[in-house]
């Protein structure tokens, strides 16, 4: 087996260029005194900010410039101690860094409650009186969407803190979950003991021998189920905190306290649910090819996961991916790939893996730096899809950089993954397209069915079970384990369909899913899928202004509501027509990796 390298091994062009962000620790030391000079000044307008438009113009414009800086000190510590995690200098940066975000975050957070102390009739005036106040109408006027929803400045500061006794619920189910429960051994496919884990939980539900999953499968839940007293009351008091914290700020449910930071309506996640819902009968034809490809009598739910298709070992260099992401992408246009082209010229990228480093991918940076993207390439084709996927955040990130100040570059959790995904199924389409290989396109083609089964109906299935418990529970039902795993074994039932055996054990399934405690955040991932495979539909159908329309949804950055932005790109996700596009690609796919099989 190849050792990995040394960082220091590997060769500067394979790295990415953060000394572009700061040449030394020295440099970056100096950013850190500046923000620590700025901070006493910053303080110094508590009280003052409604003196005048003029003052509150001074404060944003300070504050947006110290967070510059701060962004710059935090991200770049962090990605130097993702490069080499054995690193402690880097560490160690990354820990004061951090230390003084939190204090920054304490100190200013006097200034929404100063903010809505008045009416946003008085920032109107301000605006009159000082026009450049304007550049930050929308963040303005998102601040006074929350007045009725804030409390006075010391109720909200005994609430924060709080925040870390609230998150208790969840970090005693991680606990549990991730160091407490013991699964005990299985046999592997070559009949060798070994201990079965929540990491390597996956690996053996994909394993092509049936015992091996079963058997993990098995164990898994049964060790669940001992523990449905304890980690039944741990959801409790997530769901029951949520809902106590939806009422102390005057929102009508907890659901709608979470969707209220993104200005989502409580209608598009119920469009989900209910247009999936309607159209379980693709998930169903899916699981009978599984069953009929897998050649077996009974389909079970520890064989829903084993791949279609045994992987093979074609590697794919460095080079060959990025020829082939941008070939896929040229779709998007010339602009789109020029900008695309700097992040293989310009050393945005970090390429291979090394000892220490983090593993994973992203993409990541600050206002001011390149958008940089951490790989752990291997050749497989699943690290040639995640170098399209990566850089669709990226490009994200540049453009909306590119056309926006500060302030509102940021783009929200919302519409995070529609660009990257986007990215990626132009890659798969284009490679179908041209492929010559046969086992190569039936891979790709249930890599596909795979990421359609598990974010818009596992994803929706999830969001429909968290959705339904809070609404039990702020009827007056109480959390019991009896509740949860009764209910969440219905789910099953229906998500799966009469042809698949949905075994019993499967009702404790719920008690291993950490997006639980996320509140309400698991429909995102729905969504986003969604509205990605609706641009693609239009942009390879060639629709009207598909492309440019697509094109300038990702010059918007934080600039507007995800909705509004994602109209932009003409994409609507209160219609269910959204949802429907998204599962007619699903159908598609199944009916093609049909005909590629049987050819």
């Amino acid at each position: 087996m190849e050792k990995e390298p040394k960082r220091s091994e590997i060769k500067r062009e394979d790295k990415w260029d953060l000394e572009s962000m700061y040449s030394s620790i020295d440099d970056w030391n100096k950013d850190y005194e500046k923000v620590m000079s700025m901070e006493q000044k910053g303080k110094s307008f508590k009280g003052h900010l409604l003196d005048s438009g003029k003052k509150l113009y001074e404060y944003l414009t300070y504050v947006d410039e110290m967070d510059q800086i701060l962004e710059d000190l935090i991200i770049y510590a962090s990605m130097k101690s993702d490069e080499d995690t054995t690193n402690t200098e880097y560490i160690a940066l990354k820990g004061k860094v951090e230390n003084l975000e939190v204090r920054l975050a304490e100190e200013f957070s006097f200034v929404t409650p100063e903010l809505l102390k008045t009416d946003y009739e008085t920032i109107e005036k301000f605006y009159e009186e000082c026009p450049e106040l304007l550049e930050y109408e929308f963040d303005l006027k998102d601040i006074f969407r929350f007045k009725k929803h804030t409390l006075s400045e010391e109720e909200e500061r005994l609430l924060s803190s709080l925040s870390n006794d609230l998150d208790y619920s969840n970090k005693t189910a991680s606990i549990i979950r991730n160091s407490d429960l013991k699964f005990g051994n299985i046999r592997d496919e070559n009949g060798k003991e070994i201990e079965l884990t929540n990491n390597n939980y996956s690996v053996f539900m994909e394993s092509p021998n049936r015992e091996v999953r079963k058997e993990a499968f098995k164990e898994m839940y049964k060790c669940y189920g001992q523990f449905k007293n304890t980690l039944a009351t741990t959801y409790a008091g997530e769901v029951d905190a949520n809902i106590h914290l939806s009422k102390i700020h005057n929102f009508e449910s907890a659901r709608q306290r979470a969707l209220f930071h993104n200005n989502i309506d409580l209608r598009v996640y119920d469009n989900l649910i209910n247009t999936v819902n309607e159209h379980l009968d693709t998930l169903y034809k899916y699981y009978d090819l599984k069953k009929e490809v897998l050649g077996l009598d009974e389909l079970h739910l520890y064989d829903i996961y084993t791949n279609l298709v045994k992987e093979d070992n074609k590697k794919y260099s460095f080079e060959e991916a990025k020829e082939l992401v941008l070939n896929a992408l040229n779709v998007l246009g010339e602009d789109y790939i020029a900008n695309i082209k700097k992040a293989f010229d310009e050393n945005w990228i970090d390429k291979y893996p090394n000892v220490g480093k983090r593993g994973g991918a992203y993409s990541w940076g600050t206002y001011r730096s390149k958008p940089f993207v951490l790989l752990n390439y291997q050749g497989r084709l699943d690290d040639v899809s995640t170098v399209a996927h990566e850089l669709g955040h990226s490009m994200h990130s540049y453009y909306s950089k590119k056309n926006n100040p500060y302030h509102s570059y940021n783009y929200r959790i919302f519409v995070a993954e529609v660009a990257s995904t986007v990215n990626e199924m132009l890659l798969y389409k284009y490679m179908l397209k041209n492929s010559k290989s046969k086992h190569e396109k039936l891979i790709i083609l249930n890599n596909l069915m795979e990421l359609f089964k598990g974010t818009i109906y596992r994803q929706t299935m999830f969001a429909e079970f968290e959705r339904d418990i809070y609404d039990k529970v702020e009827h007056g039902e109480v959390i019991t384990y009896d509740l949860l795993c009764d209910y969440y074994y219905e789910l099953n039932k229906k998500y799966f369909g009469k042809n698949v055996v949905v075994d019993e054990e499967i009702k404790y399934e719920w008690e291993r899913i950490p997006h639980f405690y996320m509140n309400f955040y698991v429909y995102q991932y729905a969504t986003g899928l969604s509205a990605a495979s609706a641009i693609v539909s239009d942009i390879l159908d060639n629709r009207e202004k598909a492309k440019e329309n697509y094109l300038k949804f990702l010059t918007l950055g934080g600039s507007m509501y995800p909705i509004d932005e994602l109209k932009v790109a003409g994409i609507d996700m209160n219609k269910k027509e959204v949802i429907e596009k998204a599962i007619k690609m699903f159908d598609e796919i199944i009916d093609e990796f049909k005909e590629v099989y049987n050819s």
